[in-house]
Parts: C-alpha cells; sequence; structure tokens
C-alpha cells in the first residue's frame, strides 16, 4: 500500500490504536492524530503515548477512551475527588494545577489560529493568571434531585448518560454550599416532599440550588419546582430554618416545563429575604435568585481588573456594558467614566443592577431591560455615541446583529469577555475586518480543574 493510500484508512468503533497525544482540546481531551484523523481521547495528556480504542467515529475525526499509557506524562496525578471520573463536571483533575493554566493559554491560542489565522508571535497573548488554592471556589450549586428508593440524591448526570451521579462533596464547591444541600435533601427525604422523576415526568421538586455569599457569609436556597403547590411547604420552610439557621434566604421557582433550562420565569419568596449581600473588592451587590453573577468571586476580582485595565479610562469616556447582569462589571469601571450605561434580558437582573447603582451612591449609570442590538443604535441615534462597549456574552459568542451594531457604533475600544475562545476567536475576526486590532490577549483561570478559561480581549480601532 502506498503511503498516499495509508493515510486514507478509516478508523471503525472498537479498533485500538497507538496515538501521541500533541495537546488538550476545549472540552478537556487530549489531541492526537492516527493517520492523518485527528482523535479526541478522555483522559489523555500531551506528551502521553497511548493505546486507545475508537469510540465514536466522524467524517473529520474520531473519539477514543484510553486502554493503556505506554508512557506517562510527568503532569499526571491522582485526581482526588471520588466520583471524578463519573461525574464530568470537572475534566482536568488528572493534571498538575500549573499545567492546567499553560494547558488553557494553548486552548486560546489553538483558536486564534484556527479562526483568525494568528500565530503565537502576532497575538498578544498572555500567561494565563490562575488561584493561589484551586479548590472549594464555586458560590452557587445547582443539583438535579431524584429518588433512589427511599433516599433523595442530589447530583449531576454522569458524562454522556442520564444516570444521576449523586455528588456529596464536591471539591469545587464552597463547603456551605456542600453542607446546606446535604442538609435541604434530608428534609425532602424526612417530610416524604414529592420528588421529581424525569423519566415519568411527574413529582414536584426538581432542582436544589444553592447560593453563598463568600464575605457576607449568608446563603439562599432555591427549590426549583414543577408547580407552585408543594404539599405541606410551610412545614419545609419551618424544618429548613430550623436546621439551618445561617440560611436568610428562601425561595421557590416555578419551572413545568421539558427543558434543560433550570430557571421558569416564576419566583416566589418562601422566607427570610428575596436577595443576598456579596461583596467583590469595595462593592457590594444584591443577588435575587435569578440574577447571574459570577460563580468564582476570588478570581471575578483579577478578571475585573483585567477588564479595567483593558478599557484605559480617563474619567471622560461614555461606556456601554452589555449583557450586564446585576451591574457588576459597570461598577468596577463607574468612578473611571462619564458615564455607564447597560442592559440585560432578564428583567430582575436589571432590577438588582439599578438598585446596586443607586445604593453606591453612582448617578452616572442606567440600566435598561433588553437587548444591546436594541438598545445601542436608539442612543446612537439619540446623539449618545459610546466610547467603549463592554461586552461579556454566553459561550454562543455575540449575536450577529450585536456584532454589527458594534462596528456601526465605532467605539475607540471594545473590551470582549468571553468564556468560549473559539466564539470569541470568532467574533475577533470579523471585528478586525472592520478595522479593529487585538491589543491584549488575557486568560484568566475562573474554573480550576476544569476545561473552561475566561479571556480578556481589547481590541482597539485604528
Amino acid at each position: 500500500m502506498s503511503k498516499k493510500q495509508s493515510s486514507a484508512v478509516k478508523l471503525s468503533e472498537g479498533q485500538t490504536i497507538p496515538i501521541t497525544v500533541k495537546r488538550i482540546g476545549i472540552n478537556g481531551e487530549g489531541v492526537g492524530f492516527f493517520k492523518k484523523t485527528v482523535v479526541f481521547i478522555e483522559g489523555a495528556l500531551p506528551g502521553e503515548e497511548v493505546v486507545a480504542q475508537v469510540t465514536k467515529v466522524f467524517p473529520n475525526r474520531a473519539e477514543a477512551k484510553i486502554k493503556r499509557i505506554r508512557k506517562r506524562s510527568s503532569d499526571r496525578i491522582k485526581p482526588p475527588c471520588p466520583v471524578y471520573d463519573q461525574c464530568g463536571g470537572c475534566q482536568l483533575q488528572h493534571m498538575k494545577y500549573e499545567s492546567q493554566l499553560k494547558a488553557k493559554r494553548d486552548i486560546v491560542l489553538q483558536a486564534f489560529e484556527r479562526h483568525t489565522k494568528l500565530g503565537e508571535k502576532e497575538l498578544p497573548l498572555q500567561p494565563t493568571i490562575g488561584m493561589e488554592d484551586p479548590w472549594g471556589y464555586r458560590n452557587k450549586s445547582q443539583l438535579q434531585v431524584a429518588k433512589q428508593k427511599e433516599q433523595v440524591i442530589a447530583g449531576l448526570y454522569g458524562l454522556n448518560s442520564h444516570r444521576l451521579i449523586d455528588i456529596s462533596e464536591c471539591m469545587v464547591q464552597h463547603p456551605s454550599t456542600n453542607r446546606v444541600t446535604q442538609t435541604v435533601k434530608k428534609v425532602l427525604e424526612d417530610l416524604n416532599i414529592s420528588i421529581y422523576n424525569e423519566r415519568k415526568r411527574k413529582g414536584i421538586v426538581r432542582t436544589i440550588v444553592t447560593r453563598v455569599g463568600f464575605e457576607s457569609g449568608e446563603i439562599q436556597i432555591v427549590l426549583i419546582t414543577t408547580q407552585q403547590d408543594i404539599p405541606r411547604k410551610q412545614l419545609l420552610v419551618e424544618e429548613i430554618q430550623k436546621r439551618l439557621p445561617e440560611v436568610v434566604s428562601i425561595m421557590q421557582n416555578v419551572n413545568g416545563k421539558k427543558t434543560s433550562l433550570i430557571f421558569g420565569e416564576k419566583t416566589l419568596q418562601l422566607a427570610g429575604k428575596e436577595v443576598i449581600q456579596e461583596t467583590l473588592g469595595d462593592l457590594s451587590f444584591e443577588l435575587s435568585a435569578r440574577a447571574f453573577f459570577q460563580l468564582n468571586p476570588k478570581q471575578t476580582v483579577k478578571l475585573y481588573d483585567e477588564v479595567k485595565d483593558a478599557a484605559k479610562l480617563s474619567g471622560t469616556e461614555r461606556v456601554i456594558d452589555a449583557y450586564c447582569g446585576v451591574g457588576t462589571i459597570g461598577l468596577w469601571l463607574a468612578e473611571s467614566a462619564a458615564e455607564v450605561r447597560g442592559m440585560d434580558v432578564i428583567k430582575e437582573s436589571i432590577v438588582n443592577a439599578r438598585k446596586n447603582a443607586k445604593q453606591h451612591g453612582y448617578h452616572n449609570m442606567k440600566y435598561e431591560v433588553g437587548k444591546a442590538e436594541e438598545w445601542v443604535p436608539k442612543w446612537v441615534k439619540e446623539g449618545w455615541k459610546p466610547d467603549v462597549i463592554v461586552v461579556d456574552p454566553p459561550r454562543t459568542g455575540c449575536d450577529n446583529i450585536l456584532l454589527e451594531t458594534m462596528i456601526k457604533a465605532k467605539p475607540k475600544r471594545i473590551v470582549y469577555v468571553s468564556c468560549n475562545p473559539s466564539t470569541l476567536a470568532k467574533d475577533v475576526s470579523v471585528l478586525m475586518k472592520k478595522g479593529f486590532t487585538v491589543e491584549k490577549l488575557q486568560p484568566v483561570d475562573m474554573f480550576p480543574q476544569t476545561s473552561h478559561v475566561e479571556v480578556v480581549c481589547s481590541l482597539v480601532l485604528k
């Protein structure tokens, strides 16, 4: 067989192949090549030589699992979590933390090489900003509940399956969220409260959401239910209050739809306050049940300092904070800006944002419910032109209409905060064609032990 023919050999499911792993992929898997076909191998690390079994074949790639490691990476360690290999919530616990930070920088580099054709020499890509202690950093847990015989369990669906893995002590969660969720599970069990069965689509309580203020110590519980009425609701609330006196807010959110979305539209206050307080730097925030807030408060301060540095404000600029949530980024920039305007589609977030601005004594802030692509052209038409646009979109990146809106508004700077390097690189490619240049790319590790990486990208209009 000629060399050309051998390179075209098709892989088949179940086939065993030798592979040298080149790098980490965007989902935390090892990436290597077999006869010019790219293969993604779960749990493999760069530099390792493995024997892998093909599990899935696609036209342009294949997926595989490790059968045997012939040559181990010096970065490989034993994952400390007992359900690490089943849960799927973390992807890199088997890798030394310093190497995780290098791998995340490389994930950003790969995305930009693919979508912008810029390489390492042209990109102003910085080393990843990590954590001193990369454990116990998450301030919020959202765990599905189910019943196993008489026991109530709460957890996440297993990797590539629909089996619920009970997570009692998640190592990346703040210890308080673990403890509170465990107690709420026990209360539901003791009072025999109806638990949702996803297969039968029957039952009431479907998710326990627990949020803790790292600085304030305040804790909020949200029970997501399929209907508003919960039999023995008052007894349930009293029992939670008795066993968890530190909980200052007990809320209920109703979501009866067959959906992967956690929250429904209707939120009810069951006991205590409607919001909890959290502090970032010198700023304090009110957080309602559905309001978005960064999950890692310690790293958020580093992230927002990078945003402030990238915005380069002198006190005269008009700033837009798109996808503003409860207004955290806008507040971080407010004292250095002439005016900050933000928008978000979640009404409760805007209520919180307005309250937060007022509470801090800022009168140069304006928040509206809706999309940036609706508000920005309206403001520009009224003669209010932004100097800096800060955008922090969901994983899907910026809406095409929003990209066009930003290009038409011609701000001097765009500060793009991204949780997905691929969509960031795609959007930056569009902006570069319209006259923007990348000034700095700063990866920040918001989620240690996972493959996720946050990036602050500053772009300047030529």
